[in-house]
């Protein structure tokens, strides 16, 4: 594997040449393209004053200047700052002070909010895709029009920070999760193997480039040679109508993808013949979904499990192995899950309790970016770090997500997990998405309320959605309140946010 990053891109362009590499509206490119635009663009920001160790923001929506520019910063040993594009001018200005970035990279709908933050930071140029520059920018386009010839290539230790991933900042501010190389590397290129990801497959793709599932995708794209076809946004439509056009042998998304993609009226003539799986993450997915996904595309679903701490995934299913639905599967290679109780770590909970997920191994974050105390509280001296997930494990290492530590309802003294709830709520016939946030209450602390979306041209009532749940929950678990939506709050990688769910309340 390679040392670091930057070198990914001219290994590429030596392996696979002119195999075809990476496609966005309409543009196609190959591994040499890549390699020959990372240059170009390396060029343009080191004469900018960008050296080796350098902090550079990349705050744009997905594109294919997204990707060069992540490989071009590597390129010259700076530090990868990926943020979320659904963070406002604010959030950015205090993640560019955080971090100390010396520069952005964004997309030009994003310039004009983050103009005042060379102002107040060290941020010295922002650097802006497209055709028509704003006053007081850099052209990206320019810079590699310039052709400026790259500085030799560095040393790199793999141990050194490639990236500062910020978490999305439920709880005040955001945190920097800080990514050695190895660990970028390692997770890249064990996922690959997990999933048997290669030169032969073409994936269709509408992930946020800056999560951390997107980049594993774009590493197996960069480092064995598959086809990504990016979009910039997730539309059913485009989606069915690449995965037939470019014969996608795999399509990865959350599991709001897959719910708007079975409720499509287009799906029942879309060509999915290609697919050989499909992979989904980003939150657990109810079996019954799962079963009804696999029915209609004909292939197997595989879920997944990842966080912004461990650089992309931490565990999936083997591509040859057992498919278990429910499961996140096991550990990547290298790496080591368990279940520890969720009051004291050093315990290991018996297979098949519930306790607190945790994982260790190379892909795990050097630490928070300026913040000893939560990286304290987040990783053990012995490098276990703490994922803030409740789940069990089976006899074979296979891990079922319970919930979310801090998404868990005490009502009356029981503990009740919404994503128990949406399994259930997913199979019934009218329910195209549910979610489950909780409520105070007076008597027993906090209870659980479901939102509905129904599928098109579905009718149900909330008297109907009680029953149901009644058929397969204990009384204590069901919903007690249940409110019809046209749709629920999402992050930008299609994760219900369940905190946010409360803003719906009729």
């Amino acid at each position: 594997m390679p040392n670091h990053i930057g070198q990914i891109p001219a290994a590429a362009a030596l392996k696979f040449a002119n195999k075809e590499a990476l496609v966005f509206e309409g543009k196609t490119f190959s591994f040499s393209d890549i390699n020959d635009l990372v240059e170009r663009l390396a060029g343009g920001l080191s004469d900018l004053g960008i050296v080796q160790g350098d902090t550079v923001t990349l705050y744009a929506e997905n594109s294919w200047e997204w990707v060069v520019s992540y490989f071009a910063i590597a390129r010259l040993g700076a530090i990868i700052n990926p943020v979320n594009t659904m963070l406002t001018p604010d959030e950015i200005e205090y993640v560019v002070r955080d971090c100390g970035a010396k520069a952005i990279i964004a997309s030009p709908e994003k310039v004009d909010g983050i103009m005042g933050v060379k102002a107040v930071s060290d941020v010295s140029v922002i650097i802006s895709f497209g055709s028509e520059i704003a006053k007081g920018t850099v052209s990206f386009e320019a810079l590699i029009a310039a052709n400026i010839p790259a500085p030799a290539s560095i040393n790199v230790d793999p141990a050194a920070l490639s990236t500062i991933g910020y978490t999305s900042g439920t709880t005040g501010h955001p945190k920097g999760a800080m990514q050695s190389h190895k660990a970028v590397i390692t997770n890249g290129a064990m996922t690959s193997q997990m999933q048997m990801r290669s030169s032969q497959d073409c994936v269709v793709s509408a992930l946020p480039c800056p999560h951390v599932y997107a980049n594993v995708i774009m590493m197996s794209m960069m480092m064995f040679g598959s086809k990504l076809v990016l979009h910039r946004t997730f539309d059913v439509e485009l989606a069915f109508a690449d995965i037939a056009a470019h014969k996608a042998t795999i399509f990865d998304g959350v599991p709001a993808m897959y719910m708007f993609m079975l409720n499509s009226p287009t799906l029942k003539d879309a060509d999915l013949s290609s697919l050989t799986r499909c992979y989904v993450g980003g939150q657990t997915m109810p079996v019954a979904t799962m079963e009804a996904v696999e029915a209609a595309f004909q292939i197997p679903l595989i879920e997944l499990w990842g966080m912004t701490e461990i650089a992309g995934l931490g565990s999936t299913h083997p591509f040859y192995g057992t498919n278990k639905h429910g499961s996140i599967g096991c550990a990547l290679p290298y790496c080591e899950l368990r279940i520890a109780n969720a009051e004291d770590a050093a315990k290991t909970m018996p297979r098949g309790e519930v306790g607190e997920l945790m994982v260790r191994g190379p892909i795990v974050m050097m630490g928070y970016f300026n913040d000893n105390e939560k990286t304290r509280e987040t990783l053990e001296p012995d490098g276990w770090l703490h994922t803030g997930d409740l789940g069990t494990m089976d006899a074979d290492g296979c891990v079922f997500i319970v919930d979310r530590k801090k998404d868990m309802i005490l009502t009356g003294g029981y503990n009740v997990y919404p994503a128990e709830i949406e399994r259930v709520l997913a199979a019934h016939p009218a329910v195209a998405l549910a979610a489950v946030g909780k409520l105070p209450d007076e008597i027993k602390g906090e209870i659980a309320k479901a939102y509905i979306v129904l599928k098109t041209n579905a009718a149900c009532t909330e008297d109907e959605i009680m029953a149901f749940c009644h058929k397969s929950l204990a009384a204590y678990k069901c919903p007690r309140k249940v409110q019809f939506v046209d749709d629920v709050p999402k992050t930008s990688t299609g994760k219900i946010m369940r905190r946010a769910l409360h803003t719906l309340d009729v």
